[in-house]
């Protein structure tokens, strides 16, 4: 059978792929994860001084590596190679040659071509090669050649305007790597629908993505509304703009999001809060209204949930079928019992980690080796052909 042709209830649909990581920190390794999770053989390449420089995030520590390289490089083999040693770096591009079906490339702009091991020369001499190259500002810009990490992409991308609690406070940002992470998110997607194309043709592709596209994608709701003639749009703290009521209130025992996001919602929730005229009302009758008026509508709901304790608050609130949830903290999440049900924090051979969000015929992609030390794999990957 083909390889990556496996039958649709298996949850390894890339098994047979091999994939080459020349990457590091977060994005180009979130992608090989994902290509991972879902069967590819990915070979990590590493520089031998140090290695990823995710291993050094932290603390904790688990031996040689930090919270990031464990929870984005499991199911991977390492390998170590001085990308400045001919040898070594020849072997690697044989290995490429000989085996890979995709590279995955977020070294600095230009460096990976310097090092013959660009975009331009391994789809010239392996035409079948699909060849991901995840940049910081993308290709074709004048800031093109700039480095670039998350934080920097929420900043000059906005997404750090529109975050925290007013405009008067100063700038916070998101508090997980979203620019990364979903920059790897397409780099996966882009190269899952080149290899479907290539079944095709059997011709490669190049893969472009970068951390500045992404963090401009993931603007395009605020973006849409300054087109509209809305302005720029500002922070709104747990809420959102636009829609109203949509954020978290307080309770006597913690913070719960009501999210009563259509007039449908809205009327219901003017039922549990014991004022239902407010459904009927001109001034908050309609989204658009209730959010013109929110410092009206806001302090109403506001009185109610603060004279309720949360989880008897939550169980009215589902009784009317009316979307909230509490806001929980990393140790809640870890210990939700919903989670755990889902299966989306996984544990195997003593060690636990968050799963794929995905599954085949209700199946998640499984467990299969912990985040590699650095270079565990090189002999066994490279042996041949550095004889060569």
């Amino acid at each position: 059978m083909e390889k990556g042709l496996l039958p649709m209830s298996s949850t390894q649909p890339l098994a047979g792929y091999v994939v080459v990581e020349i990457g590091h920190s977060v994005a180009a390794p979130y992608a090989g994860l994902i290509l991972a999770e879902l069967g590819a053989e990915v070979i990590k390449v590493e520089n031998p001084a140090g290695g990823d420089s995710a291993r050094a995030w932290g603390p904790p520590f688990a031996g040689d590596m930090g919270p990031h390289f464990s929870a984005f490089n499991r199911n991977k083999a390492s390998v170590a190679v001085n990308l400045a040693n001919e040898r070594e770096r020849d072997a690697l591009k044989a290995l490429i040659i000989e085996r890979a079906d995709v590279v995955i490339c977020n070294l600095r702009s230009g460096a990976a071509g310097k090092l013959g091991l660009g975009a331009d020369t391994l789809t010239a001499e392996k035409p079948a090669l699909i060849y991901c190259e995840l940049g910081a500002f993308g290709l074709g810009g004048h800031m093109s050649r700039k480095p670039g990490y998350d934080p920097l992409m929420q900043a000059y991308c906005g997404v750090m305007s529109v975050t925290g609690e007013s405009s008067e406070r100063p700038p916070v940002r998101v508090g997980v790597s979203m620019v990364d992470m979903g920059a790897g998110m397409w780099s996966a997607i882009g190269i899952l629908a080149s290899l479907l194309s290539r079944k095709e043709s059997g011709q490669g592709c190049r893969v472009d993505t970068s951390l500045f596209e992404t963090a401009v994608a993931w603007m395009a709701t605020p973006i849409s509304r300054y087109l509209m003639g809305g302005g720029s749009q500002s922070p709104h703290g747990s809420g959102a703009a636009g829609i109203v009521p949509y954020q978290a209130f307080c309770t006597k025992t913690g913070w719960l999001v009501i999210a009563a996001g259509n007039d449908r919602l809205f009327k219901s929730l003017c039922d549990v809060i014991g004022r239902p005229e407010l459904a009927g009302d001109p001034r908050f009758s309609s989204n658009g209204q209730r959010v013109l008026n929110q410092h009206l509508l806001l302090p109403v709901i506001e009185e109610f949930t603060a004279s309720h304790e949360r989880e008897a608050l939550a169980r009215i609130l589902d009784e009317a079928s009316i979307p909230n949830a509490p806001v929980q903290n990393v140790e809640q999440l870890v210990n939700d019992e919903h989670a755990r049900q889902l299966g989306i924090i996984q544990e195997s051979q003593g060690r636990q980690h968050v799963g794929l969000p995905i599954r085949f015929d209700k199946e998640r992609p499984s467990y299969r080796s912990p985040a590699p030390s650095l270079g565990v794999d090189t002999e066994r990957v490279l042996e041949a052909y550095l004889k060569c």
